[in-house]
């Protein structure tokens, strides 16, 4: 294997291990609720559209060569002004909204897979310090063994699906609900989000743009197999709803990873095992990568310096927050993950993408794809602003619920 051929690789990978964060924890409690074929179709759909948004933003970088890729710039010079503020508060809101996601996520492992003797509250506090503690001091450590941690991620990931795998009856495979559709939008949409390392993956291929495309299709196509992996083994292993806590309704409504019913399904110390170790690897990692964006990111924002006080006013500002918010309201793991997704990414990385490839394309196609991507993640975004603000309400018929007892 030729150098640059490894350094495609190596960059595709990166790639992925963005994509596979704390989103394919939910991904297959939201898409269950529709069903594994209806769900699949609109996978592949919601990665092909955005794969195209990240060729978009690459193209951006590989002409500017800017070392440090500042989206409020980009967009702003590109879009005017409109076009930065509606980045910077798309970005602020994914941030935070991550931040949010993995405490709540975090605090309800803890809580139902390690059984601990506290109150949700109590569980937070204690993750919270753990991974903030982690993200101010052991960036270092991340960096030096992002490599071991991902190898050790994917390891249990295989482990999952070698133990959930004897779970799946093929005839939940056929259980479709065209109205939760919607609702399971936003999530893959999260799940699918890498477009803050374009940058990154850039200038490690020498701005190369044949390197950079194929690194790109590289590291998607892997993360795209693995969250269609993972949604079989789940929406198959699972039923739909009943009685008890381990069906995809009941973590549905408590905002639960989709390990925790796993866990109660297949009754296996060592399932437990690897699914904590999986997803606590997941959240972690992506809480200190996203963490310490937002910690950049604020700095930048209020001009402070990263030291000293500066430094500690740029953490509370950062962490607090978050944590307020996952305290007061707590199981928002997974709705944390779908405004992040059906908001924030949509607009940062759908719509605003699909007016640059509108706004730069001098061919008919090129100015026709930038309306397709435009009106596709419009979809999206106002499915879940509806349903936000309750001018939209995708519920589950109780009829349905008690028929898909059966599957």
């Amino acid at each position: 294997m030729s150098g640059k051929t490894a350094g495609i690789w190596t960059a595709g990978i990166l790639i992925t291990g963005n994509i596979v964060g704390a989103g394919i924890l939910g991904l297959p409690i939201n898409t269950g609720l529709a069903g594994f074929g209806l769900s699949t179709a609109s996978m592949l759909l919601v990665w092909a559209l955005m794969l195209g948004t990240a060729l978009i933003l690459s193209k951006r970088v590989l002409e500017s060569r800017q070392e440090d890729f500042d989206l409020p710039s980009l967009f702003g010079q590109a879009l005017g002004p409109l076009g930065k503020w509606l980045a910077v508060g798309a970005n602020l809101l994914i941030l935070y909204g991550l931040l949010v996601a993995y405490l709540s996520g975090g605090a309800g492992l803890l809580l139902n897979l390690c059984h601990l003797p506290f109150s949700r509250e109590v569980a937070m506090l204690i993750f919270f310090c753990l991974i903030t503690s982690l993200t101010l001091f052991g960036l270092a450590f991340l960096q030096k063994g992002n490599a071991f941690l991902m190898i050790l991620m994917w390891l249990a990931f295989g482990g999952l699906l070698l133990l959930a795998g004897s779970k799946v009856e093929p005839s939940r495979l056929t259980y479709a609900d065209p109205m939760l559709l919607p609702s399971a939008l936003p999530i893959m949409v999260t799940a699918f989000h890498f477009h803050n390392i374009i940058p990154t993956t850039c200038r490690s291929l020498d701005w190369d743009a044949k390197s950079v495309a194929k690194a790109l299709l590289i590291g998607t196509l892997i993360g795209l197999g693995m969250n269609l992996l993972w949604n079989v083994v789940v929406t198959g292993s699972l039923p739909v709803s009943g009685p008890g806590e381990s069906n995809i309704l009941y973590a549905f409504d408590h905002g639960l990873p989709a390990t925790v019913p796993l866990s109660k399904v297949i009754s296996s110390s060592i399932f437990t095992t690897v699914g904590m170790v999986f997803a606590l690897l997941a959240i972690t990692t992506s809480y200190m990568a996203n963490g310490t964006a937002l910690m950049g990111f604020v700095r930048d924002m209020f001009s402070l310096p990263d030291r000293g006080v500066g430094r500690v006013l740029t953490a509370l500002i950062t962490f607090v927050p978050p944590l307020l918010v996952a305290v007061f309201y707590p199981g928002l793991f997974l709705k944390a993950l779908d405004v992040v997704g059906g908001v924030g990414i949509a607009l940062l990385f759908g719509v605003l993408p699909g007016l640059l490839l509108f706004k730069d394309s001098q061919s008919t196609l090129g100015r026709s794809l930038g309306i397709v991507i435009v009106a596709c993640f419009l979809v999206v975004l106002l499915f879940e602003m509806g349903q936000e603000l309750g001018l939209l309400s995708i519920d589950a018929d109780i009829e349905v619920w008690k028929a898909a007892q059966k599957i």
